[in-house]
C-alpha cells in the first residue's frame, strides 16, 4: 500500500523530455485538444533552503497541534480538521482518479469533448482552465466519498484519501538537486527521532487526531477468531511521501541520463533506471526492516530511521559502482535551475532598485544643498563689495566753487 504511490506519482511526475541543447523555431501554433489534456503540470521545486526549514516548521506544526489537542476541546479541534481534510481530500482524489481514468479513455480511443474557462480583467488574462466531463465525474465521486468519510470515519475511505494525499505530493514536489535530497532526508529524519523519542507529543497526536495522515491497515486480512477486535499496523503519511519525493528525483535522473544519450526520447518511459530501481527497492527493504523491528521489539520506532538512510545509501552505492558520483551531485533538476534563475532575477532587481534608490537619494541631497551654497555664495559677495562713498550737500558746493 506503500508503494503504490511512490510508484505510481515518480512515473506521474515525469515530463516530456526535451533537449535543453535543441532550440526549436516557434512554429505556427496548431490547437488540438488531444495535446491539451497531455500538457506537463508544473512542480514545485523544493529547493536547500527549504529543506533546511521543513524540520524546523514541522516541529512548530506538530507542537501547535499538541497544545491545541490539550488546552482546547478535541471535539472541536477534529470537527476543524476533519472539515479541512475533507475539502482537500475531494481535490486530491479528483485529480488522482482523472489520472487514472484518462489513460484508459485513451486505451480504448475515445474522445471526450474539453470545456475551457477564460478570465479576463481588462483585456488581460489572469485565469485559464481546461476540463471534460471526467473531471466533473471525478469530482462528484469525491464528494461522496469525502461525505461517507465525516459520516463514518472509515478506515478504508481514510486510506484513499490519505493516498491519494501522498500521490499528489509525490507528483507535484521535486527536489532541486541530490545534494537537497540528502539534506531533505538527514533533516527530517532527526526531526521524526527527536520528537518519537523525545516526548508524548507524536503519541498524543497520533492517538487523539482522527485525520487521514497516516495509512492503516488490519494485521490479518482473513478474520480474527470470535470476540476479538481487528488490530490495525499504522504507516504515517511523512514516511511514505518523504522517501517518495528522493524516488521520484532518482527516476528523474535517470531520465536526464536517458535523454542526453536519446534527444529524441520524448514521452517514452522505455529507458534503464538503475537508480529508480536500487532506491525503491532499498525502500522496500528498509520498510520491511521497520516493521519487524517493531514487531520484535513490541515498540513502535519512527520508520525514517531505516527508511532514510537506506534511500540514501543506495543512490551512493549505485554512483560508485557505476563511477557517476560526480554526475549525481552535479545534476539540477529543470524546476530547480528555473527556481535558481528566478532568484536571481529577484535578487538582480532589489539590488537595481537599491541603487536606483541610492542614487535618488544622493542627487536629493545634493539639491537640498543648493539653497544653502546659493546663500553662501551671495553673503560671501555682498562682503566683498564695497560700499558707495555718500557726499554732503555742503562738499558738492565746495567742489561746485572750485
Amino acid at each position: 500500500m506503500a508503494i503504490v504511490p511512490i510508484f505510481f506519482g515518480s512515473f506521474s511526475s515525469l515530463k516530456k523530455w526535451k533537449n535543453p541543447n535543441v532550440k526549436k523555431r516557434a512554429t505556427k501554433r496548431q490547437i488540438d485538444e488531444s495535446d491539451e489534456s497531455e500538457e506537463d503540470e508544473p512542480l514545485e521545486s523544493v529547493s536547500t533552503g527549504d529543506a533546511y526549514m521543513l524540520p524546523v516548521l514541522g516541529s512548530v506544526a506538530l507542537y501547535g497541534l499538541y497544545l491545541a489537542s490539550i488546552h482546547l476541546d478535541k471535539t472541536y479541534v477534529s470537527y476543524a480538521l476533519t472539515t479541512y481534510f475533507a475539502f482537500m481530500g475531494v481535490m486530491a482524489t479528483a485529480q488522482v482518479g482523472v489520472n487514472t481514468v484518462n489513460p484508459i479513455i485513451k486505451l480504448f480511443g475515445i474522445k471526450i469533448d474539453h470545456w475551457h474557462i477564460n478570465l479576463a480583467r481588462k483585456s488581460k488574462g489572469f485565469y485559464s482552465a481546461s476540463f471534460t466531463i471526467v473531471h466533473l465525474a471525478m469530482i462528484f465521486v469525491s464528494i461522496l466519498l469525502s461525505a461517507f468519510y465525516v459520516a463514518t470515519k472509515n478506515w478504508i475511505a481514510s486510506n484513499v484519501f490519505a493516498i491519494s494525499f501522498a500521490l499528489s505530493a509525490i507528483q507535484l514536489l521535486s527536489l532541486e538537486s541530490f545534494r537537497t535530497g540528502i539534506i531533505f532526508l538527514s533533516g527530517l529524519l532527526v526531526y521524526d527521532i527527536s520528537w518519537s523519542f523525545g516526548g508524548e507529543a507524536v503519541m498524543s497526536v497520533a492517538k487523539g487526531l482522527d485525520v487521514p495522515i497516516r495509512v492503516i491497515f488490519p494485521r490479518l486480512f482473513f478474520g480474527l477468531p470470535a470476540g476479538q477486535a481487528y488490530k490495525f499496523t499504522v504507516l504515517s503519511l511523512g514516511d511514505i511521501v518523504i522517501p517518495g519525493v528522493f524516488v521520484a528525483f532518482c527516476l528523474h535522473f535517470d531520465q536526464h541520463r536517458a535523454g542526453s544519450k536519446n534527444p529524441e526520447l520524448g514521452r517514452s518511459r522505455q529507458f534503464r533506471k538503475p537508480y529508480f530501481t536500487a532506491c525503491l527497492t532499498a525502500y522496500v527493504l528498509a520498510l520491511g526492516a521497520s516493521f519487524y523491528s517493531m514487531h520484535i521489539s513490541k515498540a513502535i520506532q519512527p520508520a525514517l530511521m531505516y527508511l532514510s538512510p537506506a534511500c540514501i545509501l543506495s543512490v551512493l552505492m549505485t554512483a560508485i559502482i557505476r563511477g557517476e558520483m560526480k554526475q549525481i551531485f552535479a545534476y539540477t533538476s529543470e524546476e530547480g535551475l528555473e527556481a535558481i534563475r528566478i532568484k536571481k532575477q529577484a535578487r538582480d532587481r532589489k539590488q537595481k532598485l537599491k541603487a536606483q534608490a541610492k542614487a535618488q537619494a544622493s542627487r536629493y541631497a545634493r539639491v537640498s544643498k543648493l539653497p544653502q551654497v546659493i546663500r553662501e555664495e551671495s553673503y560671501v559677495t555682498s562682503r566683498s563689495t564695497p560700499e558707495p562713498t555718500s557726499t554732503t550737500p555742503s562738499e558738492s558746493t565746495s567742489q561746485d566753487k572750485n
